[in-house]
């Protein structure tokens, strides 16, 4: 077998560019006599058509005497031609070869073939010397010849793509230069979820609509694009159209799998570029808020909710009073929970908690409301005595109260829905001060018996007016009652006396 290295003395305009891959293989007869032709070949792959092309060489062993090409057969039995250069190509058969030349022939053959053989007999005009000569060529070894492909099939297409997670955007493209093969579409998919965590877990929330879209026929590259959420979020990219958005994702449930882009196996591995998968966000996809409200007997009722446009899990929250009261509740997405009472023993700082961090407006201290009813103050006056009485209303705290009459005071504290009296005895003081300094109150009562006492006083008791009034530093304002008992006249003020007589 002879493997010369083939020289075109002219070129094969037949071949074009659709000659692709050079085979050279090539087996040659020995002659049987001093004149012979000597027969090479070489093939190439014609991916246009799908044919082996076949590149025959016959040289004349005789340097002074020409030969004449009588007979030629081929196998398979295709015709042989000789290119001419501006002209349509001839038979081998019948050619002539110069003295010491050579001739080149084409012979295109199926592209399956697995071996050719061309027989040639010539004869030398000069002497009338004559040979059959033949060569071969085997074309097993190659790869079967077939047509270069028009398309990519679409399970067979590869594609790259771009993936920006915390941007919601990607971008896919079919690679090479053939488009999709028929009607075939390839359908990709961006989607973002709600997540529980900055990290993967579940269950997790479709957040606003999925984008998909299809490379096909002369669409060949695509751009993707979804909504983030203001919040924990995941962000996938997949292989398929939005029937295989999974929503919600759920412990236990199904996954993407390899069907993101960008995954070690199928389909997904058939797209080169980054990981088509994010989890991020910096802030929890709950709305927790809290609300509150003072009561009159010192107590907070606390109002907690979890129903923003964000709000899609549950929020366990914590209160904590002044004094170590706590109290935990869970509050679904979308509810709210009014059930937490802080006691007024801690009611002096409250906090609201999420994940041990105070929410935003979640510290609260118990403030007085308007409408709570003030203490009322009644008086019993004779020459003799000067009592003064403390009435507080039901369903309010203790209160402070301050009794002062000349150079004595006592103190006491009246509880809710009780009353406390205290009495002097009459003296040449002309008023007294009842101070209540939890409510920033301060009324004075004139002290002048109705009757005449004759220097030491005498005469009857007479029940008193209560005496009531506008609550200094931001109290409720309001009409304060004046116990009037005989010529005894109470008056409120803040920080002052004012001293009024009738």
């Amino acid at each position: 077998m002879i493997r010369p290295k083939l020289s075109l003395r002219r070129p094969l305009a037949v071949l074009g560019a659709a000659l692709i891959g050079v085979t050279g293989v090539v087996a040659v007869a020995t002659p049987a006599s001093a004149h012979h032709t000597t027969i090479t070949a070489t093939a190439d792959c014609d991916q246009l058509t799908g044919e082996r092309v076949i590149t025959w060489k016959v040289e004349n062993s005789e340097r002074d005497k020409a030969v004449t090409l009588k007979k030629v057969t081929a196998e398979p039995g295709t015709p042989v031609t000789v290119p001419v250069e501006g002209a349509t190509a001839v038979s081998l058969e019948g050619s002539v070869i110069p003295k010491g030349d050579s001739v080149t022939a084409v012979q295109r053959v199926p592209g399956d073939t697995a071996s050719a053989k061309l027989i040639v007999f010539g004869k030398w005009k000069k002497n009338g010397q004559e040979a059959t000569n033949d060569g071969g060529i085997n074309l097993a070894a190659d790869k079967s010849c077939a047509p270069a492909p028009k398309c990519v099939d679409a399970d067979q297409a590869k594609y790259s793509h771009t993936f920006d997670g915390p941007k919601g955007t990607a971008t896919v493209k079919l690679d090479g230069e053939l488009p999709l093969c028929g009607e075939s579409k390839q359908w990709f998919t961006l989607v973002s979820y709600f997540a529980p965590r900055p990290q993967f877990a579940t269950p997790q929330y479709v957040y606003g609509t999925p984008d998909s879209d299809w490379v096909g026929g002369t669409q060949t590259e695509i751009k993707l694009n979804v909504e983030i959420p203001d919040c924990h979020t995941q962000v996938d990219l997949i292989w398929g159209d939005g029937e295989q958005v999974i929503d919600p994702l759920v412990e236990g449930g199904k996954r993407y799998g390899d069907k993101k882009l960008g995954s070690a196996g199928a389909p997904g591995n058939r797209s080169s570029g980054p990981q088509g998968w994010y989890n991020g966000g910096d802030k929890s996809c709950t709305t927790p808020a809290a609300t509150f409200a003072s009561k009159c007997d010192g107590t907070v009722a606390v109002s907690l909710s979890n129903d923003g446009k964000t709000s899609k899990y549950p929020v366990e929250f914590e209160v904590k009073g002044e004094n170590g009261w706590s109290k935990k509740v869970s509050v679904e997405a979308g509810k709210a929970d009014t059930s937490i009472v802080v006691p007024a023993a801690d009611a002096g700082k409250i906090e609201v908690l999420v994940d041990g961090k105070v929410i935003e407006n979640g510290t609260y201290s118990w403030q007085r409301p308007e409408d709570c009813p003030l203490p009322a103050v009644t008086t019993e006056a004779d020459c003799k005595n000067f009592t003064l009485t403390v009435t507080n209303p039901k369903g309010g705290l203790p209160v402070k109260a301050m009794f002062t009459y000349g150079d004595k005071t006592e103190t006491r504290t009246v509880a809710a829905g009780e009353s406390e009296k205290v009495t002097f005895k009459a003296s040449k003081a002309e008023s007294a001060l009842v101070s209540l300094p939890e409510l920033d109150l301060e009324m004075e009562a004139v002290y002048t018996p109705e009757q005449d006492c004759g220097g030491g006083g005498a005469g009857g008791e007479e029940p008193g007016l209560p005496v009531t009034g506008a609550a200094a530093g931001g109290i409720a304002a309001g009409a304060v009652a004046l116990l009037i008992a005989g010529a005894v006249l109470f008056v409120i003020a803040r920080r002052r006396r004012v001293t009024f007589t009738a």
